[in-house]
């Protein structure tokens, strides 16, 4: 009987893993078999084995930060005049008894005048005596000096304009977040050729560490955002600012997530979310962070890392963009440390902010929790099939009756329940 209930338990056991297979028993994510697949039912991915050549790929297009997105290399052009910039303007006459300078202008030191300043209205215009409107709102000096004596030549004695920026209100530069001194600043009107470092160096430089913090860039409409460190160490992101852009500093940890079996056997917070505490770190110093590989769990030829790439970049690494929609395609990346080469590949493959790293348990750690929950099954059924027998003596020996049980070669238990002996043999 006993052995019936005990065969009935781990059959019923056997018939619930061909049900649910793996799935029966708690993991900590997909097995590897199942990356292996290349096959999910909520979103697609493609699957990259890493490799010397995809790395070189990968190094090749890593986000161009703000140089990718604002393309125009030069330095800020002369700058145009805006509506409330105040300008002072100068005419000068080859001699006295002209428009501007009478004939007693001998004593004077030059033949020139210098007109109040005036506002650029909103309309965009200034008024000059004898030469009426004139338009100066996203002109440069050139262009309204020219203007101004174009309206007055057949009047004055060969004259000349000097129209200066005397207040410049417009063609600003706004530095704000986590800087020392938070400012707006105008742009050099002759173009000193000032960066984005220059930019952030006259708001009183970063507060925090340069690994921490990050550099937004608003530009007609358009941003992007980069590391500061990545400013410093590529020349090609510190790019020339430009009239009107809005420059924000903020700080936040670059972090990457672990999951599977990483960290020590038995820790706590060995999966989770970890800071990189550095402008960049690679693969190989992430799963060191992570806490490594547990030896007890892991399968060392199953490291993935999860990331999104420019479909360009997907197609270079020989996945089939046509199965992917949208300008970013899921990516899996595979490398193997059971391979001594996989740790140097590992060492050139720089993470990326909100990158996800998977280790996959070992095919005999689920064999283990197989083994492990039949035992379980099994001394269940011993325990209640003793429990059942036990109960059975019991209520003969109430009834004053004993309970004649088979005869094995276990051990016999004598048992005195009032005047009556009873002997159980198991």
């Amino acid at each position: 009987m006993l052995a019936f209930r005990s065969g009935s338990i781990s059959l019923l056991a056997l018939a619930l893993l061909g049900v649910g297979g793996c799935s029966f028993f708690p993991i900590a994510g997909p097995t590897s078999v199942d990356v292996l697949k290349e096959t999910s039912e909520t979103v697609p991915y493609a699957l990259v084995k890493l490799t010397p050549e995809t790395i070189d790929i990968l190094a090749a297009y890593e986000p161009k930060g703000l140089a990718g997105t604002f393309t125009d290399r030069r330095p800020s052009s002369d700058i145009k005049f805006g509506i409330g910039d105040i300008v002072a303007v100068t005419i000068f006459e080859a001699a006295a008894g002209g428009l501007f300078i009478p004939l007693e202008a001998g004593v004077r030191p030059g033949n020139f005048v210098n007109l109040p300043e005036q506002v650029i209205d909103n309309d965009g215009n200034i008024s000059i005596p004898f030469a009426g409107t004139i338009r100066a709102a996203g002109r440069t000096n050139v262009q309204v000096q020219d203007a101004i004596v174009e309206k007055i030549k057949n009047r004055a004695i060969e004259p000349q304009a000097v129209v200066t920026l005397s207040q410049q209100r417009t063609s600003l530069i706004s530095v704000v977040g986590e800087v020392n001194t938070p400012l707006r600043f105008a742009v050099p009107a002759t173009g000193a050729g000032d960066r984005i470092l220059d930019a952030i160096t006259r708001a009183g430089g970063i507060r925090g560490q340069g690994y921490e913090t990050w550099v937004m860039l608003e530009r007609d409409k358009r941003r992007a955002t980069v590391p500061f460190e990545n400013l410093v160490m590529n020349a090609s992101n510190n790019i020339y600012i430009q009239p009107g852009d809005r420059i924000y500093v903020y700080r936040e940890q670059q972090k990457f997530l672990a999951f599977g079996a990483t960290g020590a056997i038995d820790s706590l917070g060995s999966q989770g979310e970890f800071n990189f505490d550095a402008w960049r770190i690679n693969l190989a110093q992430a799963v060191a962070k992570a806490g490594g590989l547990q030896d007890a769990r892991a399968d060392p030829g199953a490291v993935f890392l999860y990331r999104r790439e420019p479909r360009e970049v997907a197609k270079l690494l020989g996945a089939d963009v046509n199965r992917f929609q949208g300008d970013l395609v899921p990516i899996i990346f595979q490398v193997s440390f059971r391979d001594p080469g996989g740790y140097f590949l590992a060492t050139r493959l720089q993470m990326r902010n909100q990158d996800i790293i998977f280790v996959a348990n070992a095919a005999e750690v689920e064999v283990n929790k197989f083994l492990f929950f039949l035992n379980n099954v099994s001394v269940t059924a011993i325990n209640a099939a003793d429990t059942a027998t036990a109960s059975s003596v019991a209520r003969a020996a109430l009834r004053g009756k004993t309970l004649v049980t088979p005869a094995t070669p276990s051990t016999s238990v004598t048992t005195q329940v009032g005047t009556t002996t009873v002997q159980t043999v198991r």
